[in-house]
């Protein structure tokens, strides 16, 4: 028997709490979570934390779709989570992403 389970959308902030080209913080049930707009109106949402210092990415720089991390400059893709230069080598985990009615919502397991 399989089981399966409807997928649980979370409103993560309003559209309009992040600029374009940004990032802000999201924390859920004991989980940390960076949400990212693009130039291209585009929404993104990975794990918060960098997998080499644990340092929170909304403090990051977001370029492209490019973040930077604040305290040794390891770069992911906030698109698919990999890790594009040292010191990171492990990949962020990425969540699907939505919006409705002016919301941005993120789906987690």
């Amino acid at each position: 028997m399989t089981i399966t389970s409807t997928p649980v959308w979370i409103p993560a902030c309003a559209v309009d709490d992040i600029e374009e080209e940004d990032v802000i913080r999201f924390d859920h049930e004991n989980r940390t979570f960076v949400i990212y707009r693009t130039k291209k109106d585009e929404y993104f949402a990975t794990d918060g934390m960098c997998t080499h210092e644990h340092v929170h990415l909304a403090d990051g720089l977001l370029m492209g779709y490019i973040i930077e991390c604040p305290k040794h400059n390891g770069r992911f893709d906030c698109r698919t989570g990999q890790a594009k230069g040292a010191p990171v080598s492990v990949n962020l985990r990425t969540y699907p992403v939505k919006v409705e009615d002016g919301r941005v919502l993120i789906q987690v397991d």
